[in-house]
């Protein structure tokens, strides 16, 4: 990511179109005043409270499937972006969410790293917004460069245009507000880790504050957008950095989200999902310099009926076609799941059940749907243990596809269940992994299981104890 850490500041400009306010959830009698109450929306609170409501009631909730983990909402003045938001804030409709935790650039101080407002209160004309500050401490961090500073949020609106939608939508919720600024290595890790593990709580909910292109005529901005929703609907962090490097996509909040996509990657987070894009064109009538802006989700799902039948079609389709030397034709995923970067695996067993060739990666390095398509070729061909499958096999070989969860390090093997947990080791460039289904095929309890692990990776029976572990879960899913 070299891009990331390499450029400062570069899509972070002040601009009215695109994209200052603090607050709350202690006992600090601190208070964090509007900046841009009058400006960037309604200073009254009547009128701002109707704009809202107004909002809302034009805006609704959207079919999907599993955990909402994370919201993108843009940050202009509402007459441009504030019926796009409202679109984001339509899906915590009674959600139960408690805590929201508010991620947004710096348009006006230079800063490296990130800044957390960790005490007191936000007011906006529809009254105040506690900060919790219990969360907020957890994600400072001042040797990584995570600090309490209030200078930051001094004139910043990138936070404040979002709290009135917060107020009307979870009038009882608590915020945690966090400026970044320019990323360092650090900083990008140790909050992407810390704002994962705020996401355990089910109440607690991620937003992302940040517009899209800033000031190119529609049809460039409309193909600059698309290719920056597309890699975040496919949670790709590596393509988000590109596209923000070379200037082939624009976000205003691109470090913020960048952050945020390595948090939830690590909880899991499976798909993106888009509910609206505009651009400030709609409103002014002129299309030669328009601002973009996006709602969108980010999920953790599990993988429906039809997506389960489609991944092994594929893994059916690519291996008759690899093994015959006939030529594969790719066709597009059908849901946004199977676009999304994913990791999986590929298993083969001739009709006795034994086992043929399984190949995979632990990683998630290109969509769901072509790593299933790759590892079925590999699982055929690659894999050292058996001969390459011949055309004869084909009829009597079944297929297995195993979709991975993201790695846990674990220190404790009493955190592992057979039959729920995959492991990987790791030591002195050696490594194994075992898919979850392994050790309740062969019959292990978890002492076998790990030492068969360490044997398996050229390791002495007991080299799991000096070994890195890692544990995952799987949705297996067979022909």
């Amino acid at each position: 990511m070299n891009g990331l850490f390499g450029k400062i500041g570069r899509f972070l400009k002040p601009v009215v179109f695109c994209c200052t306010l603090f607050m709350s959830c202690g006992c600090s009698a601190e208070i964090k005043e509007p900046a841009v109450a009058g400006a960037f929306y309604p200073g009254d609170k009547a009128i701002l409270q109707k704009t809202v409501d107004g909002f809302m009631a034009s805006a609704g909730k959207q079919e999907a499937q599993g955990r909402l983990l994370t919201l993108l909402a843009p940050h202009a003045g509402y007459q441009f972006s504030g019926a796009v938001a409202a679109n984001s804030y339509a899906q915590l409709k009674g959600s139960g969410v408690t805590t929201v935790i508010l991620l947004g650039p710096s348009h006006y101080t230079h800063l490296n790293g990130a800044a957390v407002y960790a005490k007191g209160s936000f007011r906006t004309p529809l009254g105040l917004v506690a900060v919790n500050e219990k969360i907020a401490a957890q994600l400072l961090d001042k040797k990584s460069g995570v600090v309490f500073d209030r200078n930051p949020f001094a004139r910043e609106h990138s936070l404040e245009v979002q709290l009135p939608f917060i107020q009307r939508v979870l009038p009882a919720a608590s915020i945690v507000p966090v400026i970044v600024g320019a990323p360092t290595r650090e900083s990008y890790q140790s909050l992407a880790e810390s704002l994962a593990k705020a996401l355990k709580d089910p109440k607690t909910v991620l937003i992302v504050s940040s517009d899209l292109s800033h000031y190119h005529d529609r049809e460039t901005a409309g193909q600059m957008d698309r290719t920056v929703i597309d890699a975040v609907e496919r949670l790709s962090v590596n393509d988000l950095e590109g596209l923000l490097s070379n200037g082939n996509g624009e976000a205003c909040g691109g470090y913020p989200l960048i952050y945020a996509l390595a948090a939830v990657r690590s909880l899991g987070a499976t798909n993106g999902q888009l509910y609206r894009y505009a651009d400030s064109g709609d409103v002014t009538g002129d299309n030669k310099k328009v601002v973009g802006y996006a709602a969108m989700g980010i999920y953790r799902s599990s993988l429906a009926l039809a997506e389960k039948r489609e991944l092994v079609a594929l893994a059916r389709r690519s291996l008759d076609s690899h093994v015959n030397k006939k030529p594969f034709v790719e066709t597009p995923p059908s849901t946004i799941r199977l676009k999304a970067d994913g990791a999986s695996f590929v298993t083969i067993n001739d009709k006795s059940g034994n086992l043929r060739g399984c190949i995979g990666n632990i990683i998630p390095m290109m969509p769901l749907a072509r790593s299933v398509v790759m590892n079925a070729r590999s699982a055929a061909s690659h894999d050292p243990r058996f001969p390459p499958v011949r055309p004869e096999e084909l009829p009597g070989l079944h297929l297995e596809v195993t979709v991975l969860s993201p790695l846990e390090v674990i220190s404790d093997i009493g955190a592992v269940t057979i039959g729920t947990h995959g492991l990987y080791l790791e030591k002195g460039g050696k490594s194994a992994v075992f898919l979850p289904q392994v050790p309740v095929e062969q019959g292990w309890n978890r002492a076998v299981y790990l030492e068969q692990l360490s044997l398996k990776a050229g390791l002495p029976a007991d080299g799991w104890k000096r070994a890195k572990l890692s544990r995952f879960t799987a949705e297996v899913v067979k022909e």
